[in-house]
């Protein structure tokens, strides 16, 4: 499904090299000032163009990411700044998809995409990088996610989101040397996002089925690229005794702001992990994908992902070297899409 949320709903359509990925926003109150440079900055760091020190703007990411424009375009909903109370419907264009890089996929699957599965699946899918599976389709949910933040920020709510590992480096002052050293290498590398809710009262969550740590979960477990989900002391917690973890003097560390399921009042805290870009040029370069199907003409089969002739033949398309630098923005987003639903009821 493409559509999260049951009183605050967001829809995201569009793919990676259509003609523009979008959402469809309802639920929105009417008579709210939206604040477009707020939106403007959470597109900016999703793409990379903008991010908090000590890592560079630019450092691991797409190039592709950093030269799109990303100008919201409204289509409904919102009349000089302020929002009508009818659902609000936006595009963002894309201009700077390069879809002949990725003409050898027509008739071949990539390791470690969801070229095979969406074919097996649906019969039909979007060679063009990636479609609807492409990180690119993120962008939408931000704009979505920064409309809800400038919300519950109205209710006192903040939500921020770090980078706090990079590989097995842990050490933020070093992660710029770190993805460098990665990228130089051809290579990828997988990240950690730590991301913190403060102003939360007591009693936001159900018991059971609609635990909040299981929506923050469902939400972010959407995050392409997102391999896995904790909060509180999570895996770690694992070798902690009992006495070690609930007579501690840090409740939120162990707790992670949550008890049956429902916010206790203090910080919330969760992480994600998000595993190293599959396509890179190392990959590109050894792992062969497999071919479509027995019958396909050979002219039509799997030729590698590079163009040109002998010495100007080169690796096309372009990846991110570490997807978890994009994936804070989106982290907030998505948290504050949950959080602004619930808070719809």
């Amino acid at each position: 499904m493409n559509t999260l949320g049951k009183n605050f709903v967001f829809t995201s359509f569009g793919e990676s090299h259509g003609r523009a990925v979008g959402g469809v926003l309802d639920g929105v109150p009417a008579g709210v000032r939206i604040n477009l440079d707020m939106i403007r900055e959470t597109l900016d760091k999703r793409a990379g163009r903008a991010y908090p020190q000590p890592l560079p703007k630019g450092k691991g990411v797409s190039p592709r990411a950093l030269r799109e424009e990303d100008e919201v375009e409204w289509l409904s909903g919102v009349m000089d700044g302020v929002t009508l109370g009818t659902p609000i419907a936006f595009i963002i264009r894309n201009k700077d998809a390069r879809s002949e890089d990725y003409e050898w996929l027509k008739h071949s699957y990539r390791i470690g995409h969801a070229d095979r599965t969406y074919q097996e699946k649906y019969g039909i899918r979007d060679h063009r990088g990636g479609g609807r599976a492409s990180a690119r389709e993120t962008a939408s949910r931000v704009v979505a996610g920064s409309v809800a933040q400038q919300l519950l920020k109205e209710k006192g709510v903040d939500i921020k989101a770090k980078l706090v590992q990079v590989g097995e480096e842990k050490n933020p002052e070093r992660f710029d040397e770190y993805i460098a050293a990665i990228q130089r290498d051809g290579d990828s590398i997988g990240g950690i996002v730590e991301c913190v809710i403060t102003g939360l009262p007591v009693g936001v969550g159900e018991p059971i089925f609609d635990k909040l740590q299981s929506h923050l979960a469902f939400a972010m477990m959407s995050i392409n690229g997102c391999k896995g989900f904790e909060y509180g002391s999570g895996f770690e917690g694992v070798g902690l005794k009992g006495s070690e973890m609930y007579l501690s003097d840090n409740h939120t560390l162990i707790s992670g702001g949550i008890a049956g399921g429902i916010s206790d009042g203090t910080p919330v805290v969760f992480r994600c992990v998000f595993k190293p870009t599959a396509s890179n040029r190392k990959t590109l370069e050894k792992a062969y994908p497999h071919p479509l199907p027995e019958g396909t003409p050979k002219s039509e089969l799997f030729r590698g992902p590079r163009q040109g002739k002998g010495e100007d033949k080169k690796i096309v398309g372009r990846h991110d070297a570490c997807i978890a630098v994009r994936a804070v923005a989106v982290v907030e987003a998505m948290a504050a899409l949950v959080l602004q639903d619930i808070f719809s009821v």
